[in-house]
């Protein structure tokens, strides 16, 4: 099997790169688990070694995260796309059979799916869409239509697509417990990368396959307040509360994917020192990129305007779009993949997660250099 020399610099926006220690230690349990006497793809979801792996995980996520008390830690699966739907149908529908309204931002393609999912639940107001200005930017609190009267307010903290990102807290808005108003947010392609002040959400939802572990597991965390509101009636497995009684065992969960989330917390904890030092490495990487692309004569164009930059995703054009192929052809023969934009935008991507080493982001500075003086 390839060797950590010969592994690739993976810019893909996802199912992306993980810790090199995280798959070298899942490596060693995968035929034995210690103390379990089987492989971790093998134990029941009942046994007390699974039983051990979700409590840690949990409290490995309260630690990092700084998770108050009184919100819940769920693991769920169906990504971030299912939760589109399961945030509509627990906090839209009531349980006098009519639906509430709730208040949108489309900062980008994400956030518009989620919006098509809410409305099928009940009324969804954009309260803000940076469609016809291409996605370029997040918006301020001052340019939203707000209402007072919304069951939520729905944001997506980080676009993939269009490399947009809002800081935390996104808005100065006085958190749940103080204005009874639910914020929701999807932070799939930013969750883990920096620290975050939970108390100023009602509930925050990430798909896992970013920075968290690997595809099949969405984390959830939500205010047990917010979880009142729910209508009776869902369908089981669509009903947050049944989650949150169970421990995230109602059914079998996704075992694998949550033991290597575990693997993860203890990486960012043991050897990245917190979230704080995470983000510090984070910025630094993608300050990397950025630079290149300010510096090279309007060559690079970035696509998001300074003031929203992701420090996930950052997407560029180049000034003649015939040099993308070539680009992304000689890129890949450096090693460096995962570089093509998403088909609804085109251009170039490079998603830099938090187990992308920054050798690997200054490769791809190293190489968009040369191929600017090439050309």
């Amino acid at each position: 099997m390839p060797t950590a020399s010969e592994r690739l610099h993976n810019f893909s926006a996802g199912p992306a790169t993980l810790p090199l220690a995280v798959l070298e230690e899942a490596r060693r349990d995968l035929l034995c688990l210690p103390g379990a006497g089987a492989s971790i793809l093998e134990i029941s979801h009942r046994s007390a070694a699974f039983t051990a792996i979700l409590d840690e995980t949990r409290h490995n996520l309260r630690q990092l995260l700084n998770i108050p008390d009184d919100y819940e830690v769920l693991f769920l699966q169906g990504g971030a796309s299912l939760q589109f739907s399961m945030v509509a149908m627990n906090f839209l529908r009531q349980a006098n059979g009519e639906t509430a309204s709730a208040d949108y931002l489309v900062t980008g393609s994400w956030s518009a799916k989620a919006v098509t999912e809410g409305q099928r639940e009940g009324t969804v107001r954009q309260v803000w869409n940076g469609k016809d200005a291409g996605f370029k930017r997040v918006p301020s609190l001052a340019e939203l239509d707000l209402d007072p009267d919304a069951a939520y307010l729905h944001l997506t903290s980080n676009e993939t697509i269009q490399g947009v990102e809002f800081p935390d807290p996104p808005f100065d808005i006085a958190p749940p417990s103080e204005s009874g108003r639910a914020m929701i947010c999807d932070c799939s392609s930013n969750f883990l990368s920096r620290p975050i002040d939970i108390s100023r959400y009602s509930m925050l939802y990430a798909g896992a396959q970013k920075n968290a572990g690997p595809a099949g597991v969405t984390l959830v965390i939500v205010h047990r307040p917010l979880l009142e509101r729910s209508p009776p009636g869902l369908p089981t497995m669509l009903d947050y509360r049944i989650h949150a009684a169970k421990g995230s065992a109602y059914n079998t969960p996704p075992v694998f994917s949550i033991y290597l989330v575990l693997l993860v917390t203890r990486w960012l904890r043991d050897e990245m020192g917190g979230l704080a030092k995470m983000e510090e490495r984070n910025r630094e990487k993608a300050g990397i990129l950025y630079n290149r692309i300010d510096e090279s004569d309007g060559f690079y164009r970035g696509h998001a305007e300074p003031t929203s930059r992701s420090q996930m995703n950052i997407a560029w054009t180049l000034a003649d779009p015939a040099l993308e192929s070539p680009f992304l052809s000689r890129a890949s023969e450096r090693g460096l993949v995962g570089l093509k934009g998403h088909r609804s935008v085109g251009g170039l991507r490079a998603s830099i997660y938090n187990a992308m080493a920054p050798q690997s982001v200054e490769e791809l500075a190293a190489f968009m250099d040369e191929f600017r003086h090439s050309h």
